[in-house]
């Protein structure tokens, strides 16, 4: 399993899914100052949202390169022969994509807030909620992967699947920074994202058995 999640945190930092989300969220960060204008309360008051929201859609940006490469190349067929489950694949390549996706957006996150002129503890709030969210969002980035692998054309179906999965995600997310005081958020934030992440290698690992049949 070790070996897999390094295979896949190598492919990551090779093949750009590490990278292209997180020059994404930076952008979204950068350019929606620009679009709200220089009012300080109005960018904190709608910042951490927005963030949440370019979270989210940098979560699906490398949708097409998690699990399509390794079935054109024929690698899921050779994981198969040695006895690897599908199940186990599908794990590993959601451990790999969460280690290359979430810790580096919550370092993001820190300019990020400064340029939504974010206080300190609205912050602090984000980051938690980052913590907690991004496994969900990655599980769900994997289930989809998994399901349109050797399809074509597939960003916008990819799209479709994905977002409306993730209405929750982001609701308690940003709900998480905006409510600063309700712990209920960060408890149904968990709930979700721990649902996403523990059904993410079932779900995935079927849809890599139907493909190969």
């Amino acid at each position: 399993m070790t070996a897999l999640i390094l295979r896949e945190l190598r492919l990551a930092a090779t093949g750009g899914n590490a990278v292209l989300p997180l020059v994404f969220f930076l952008l979204v960060a950068t350019l929606f100052p620009f679009a709200v204008g220089p009012d300080g309360p109005l960018l904190a008051r709608t910042g951490g949202g927005a963030l949440w929201m370019a979270a989210l859609l940098a979560a699906l940006l490398p949708v097409d390169r998690l699990v399509e490469p390794d079935r054109a190349a024929g690698m899921l067929d050779q994981f198969a022969m040695r006895g690897i489950s599908d199940e186990s694949v599908a794990m590993a390549k959601l451990a790999g994509h969460w280690l290359s996706f979430g810790p580096p957006l919550m370092l993001a996150a820190i300019p990020a807030a400064a340029l939504m002129k974010l206080p300190q503890d609205v912050l602090l709030r984000l980051e938690l909620g980052l913590l907690v969210g991004t496994p969900g969002l990655a599980a769900l980035t994997l289930i989809v992967s998994a399901l349109i692998a050797g399809l074509r054309s597939t960003g916008a179906l990819a799209g479709l699947l994905m977002l409306p999965l993730a209405v929750p995600v982001l609701i308690f997310g940003a709900g998480l920074v905006e409510r600063g005081g309700d712990a209920g958020a960060l408890k149904l934030l968990g709930a979700v994202s721990l649902l996403l992440v523990a059904a993410a290698p079932f779900a995935a690992g079927a849809a890599l058995r139907a493909g190969r049949d």
